[in-house]
């Protein structure tokens, strides 16, 4: 099989483990409101688990657990997602929308395949906060639900940023945009007003953080966006790493000649502060002035993870837990299980195909457990994306990781990279990016 091949697959499959078509096929009749009618067959590989479990976080890691659940767990399993929001709307492929190659509306996403073709019950609400003992939540609207195993898939949080002058109205054209949704078209407005003659500064953070190539992406793609339409323009790089974190050969030779006449990249350069008067970045390697200021701020988990004593990590930020069920490892026996970018794992990182990945290993585990059978304790999940360098060409990095007693260990070494960027992978990061959201389960908004 063709390595490009191979990576379109696994986008739907998550190394085998997706039944998706099976699940289709045994799925016979859903009524209205969300639950399995009693003319549902059951498919190779379904459980008869019993119980009660409730998600929070309709992302990419909290709708596939919920999907794949149900859809393994059988009609004994109740699953609840608990979702302030309608629509989920892309992280990945969101840097498309700054160029005006995508449009945001073709990155929102609905819950309607989860609930009428899984069963999975939708609240929209939030988690206010969660009592272990009694093994329930409290909802924002102050009713409260218990649960037989909580799986928080709450995504990511911000540290401040260091403006010099934090009530300066004008801080809030400063967006970091790495939450798909008004702050990308904000920096999708911005970018598009840029002349030839303007820079674009993009800040990283230090790792860990969502998605390791989405900021070298971005510097890509704004760059050939400000040569294919502007006649040129400038991008600093400001990078808290000593270097791109992730297919540091594809993007070292993007910034170097592919991109060379636009992007300037400082790796090792730490933020001191940002004056969004005079929309001027400090750093330990001097001060830059640009037309657009993208700063992306260091990450952590959202604040219930905070409050519930769950931020295990050696860095305290992260929830740490058993890389085997994704159980907490604060409070063991607890019955809650953290997945996507809120957990800490060795070597795992945090981007949506892992989240997906994450969410199949914790669905199997906590079915097998409420069974009464046996964890799986050879897990295996994988990561890969493909990464646009200009607007015809990408490049990609797979890695496979599998446990090694203690943890989720990378398989051969690490991520593998494409030998470089052509447009064959452009083509197959279309296909694969499809495949992914219809193996979590969302439904797009625009056919």
């Amino acid at each position: 099989m063709k390595r490009r091949n191979f990576l379109t697959q696994i986008g739907a499959t998550g190394l085998g483990l997706s039944l998706f078509n099976q699940a289709n096929a045994g799925t016979k009749h859903v009524n209205a409101h969300g639950s399995f009618n009693k003319a549902l067959n059951p498919v190779p590989g379904m459980f008869a688990a019993k119980g009660k479990i409730l998600v929070a976080g309709g992302g990419m890691a909290g709708t596939t657990v919920a999907k794949y659940l149900r859809f393994w767990g059988g009609t004994g399993l109740t699953v609840g997602l608990v979702e302030p929001n309608a629509t989920y709307y892309s992280n990945i492929m969101s840097n498309m929308v700054l160029t005006g190659e995508r449009t945001l509306n073709q990155l929102a996403y609905n819950y309607n395949n989860i609930v009428t073709n899984f069963g999975v019950k939708l609240l929209n609400n939030t988690i206010a906060s969660i009592d272990r003992t009694g093994k329930k939540v409290t909802l924002l609207n102050g009713n409260t639900i218990a649960y037989d195993r909580l799986i928080l898939a709450l995504g990511i949080d911000f540290e401040p940023l260091p403006f010099t002058d934090p009530n300066d109205p004008k801080v809030s054209r400063i967006v970091h945009a790495w939450k798909a949704g008004p702050q990308t078209t904000s920096l999708k407005n911005q970018v598009q007003a840029m002349t030839k003659n303007d820079t674009f500064i993009l800040t990283i953070p230090p790792a860990p953080y969502r998605c390791p190539p989405g900021p070298y992406e971005r510097a890509c793609v704004v760059a050939d966006y400000l040569k294919r339409i502007k006649g040129g323009g400038k991008v600093i790089v400001l990078d808290a790493n000593m270097g791109p974190i992730a297919e540091p050969t594809n993007f070292n030779y993007a910034f170097n000649t592919t991109h060379k006449d636009v992007i300037t990249y400082l790796p090792g350069t730490q933020l001191i502060s940002i004056d969004a008067a005079t929309m001027t970045v400090n750093t330990s390697q001097g001060s830059f002035k640009g037309k657009v200021i993208n700063a992306i701020p260091p990450h952590k988990a959202p604040p219930l993870i905070f409050n519930s004593g769950l931020n295990n990590s050696p860095d305290s930020k992260w929830a740490a837990v058993n890389e085997l069920t994704y159980e907490t490892k604060a409070f063991p026996g607890s019955g809650i299980h953290i997945i996507g970018d809120s957990c800490y794992t060795a070597k795992q990182p945090k981007a949506g195909h892992i989240a997906n990945a994450e969410a199949k290993v914790c669905a199997d585990a906590i079915i097998q457990e409420l069974n009464g059978g046996t964890i799986n304790p050879l897990p295996v999940t994988n990561s890969s994306c493909f990464t646009p360098i200009t607007n015809t060409s990408a490049s990609w990095l797979s890695a496979v990781y599998k446990y090694d007693g203690s943890i989720m260990a990378p398989v051969g070494g690490g991520p593998t990279e494409s030998n470089g960027a052509n447009s064959h992978n452009y083509e197959d990061m279309l296909m694969w990016f499809n495949n992914l959201m219809a193996d979590t389960g969302y439904t797009p908004t625009v056919k």
